[in-house]
């Protein structure tokens, strides 16, 4: 599922081999990077693209790992002050797969998967 890693002030969250391909993501990646926290997650809780309960979901993942990381350190943390600071979809493995095709032949499938990273950090007042 998700992997965490923390350093700093910022917090990440891995998503590896989601179920859909990496064109389709980055459409929807696209429209958060950058984003604060809670404006990236209206985005994606209204957006009608399948790709967008998946991203949400890491994004979810990234921000509770950016609260633990505080609560580890003692220091207060403004979840609302939050800011997406990379996003990024990257390519997984590809499901092979066969179609029968014309005259006994066969044709390949590849089913794409992708890897979903969202890093956030709190924003500079």
């Amino acid at each position: 599922m998700a992997k965490a890693l923390k350093t700093g002030t910022e917090a990440r969250a891995i998503q590896r081999t989601a179920r859909q391909s990496p064109y389709k993501m980055r459409l929807v990646i696209d429209q958060i990077r950058g984003q604060r926290v809670n404006d990236a997650l209206a985005i994606l809780k209204f957006s009608k693209k399948g790709a967008a309960k998946q991203i949400e979901k890491t994004l979810a993942s990234a921000v509770a790992n950016a609260e633990q990381a505080a609560r580890a350190a003692n220091t207060s943390l403004d979840v609302d002050a939050l800011v997406i600071t990379k996003a990024i979809v990257n390519e997984g493995p590809k499901l092979k797969r066969w179609m029968p095709a014309a005259m006994g032949r066969a044709t390949p499938i590849a089913k794409r998967t992708s890897h979903i990273e969202i890093i956030v950090a709190e924003a500079v007042r």
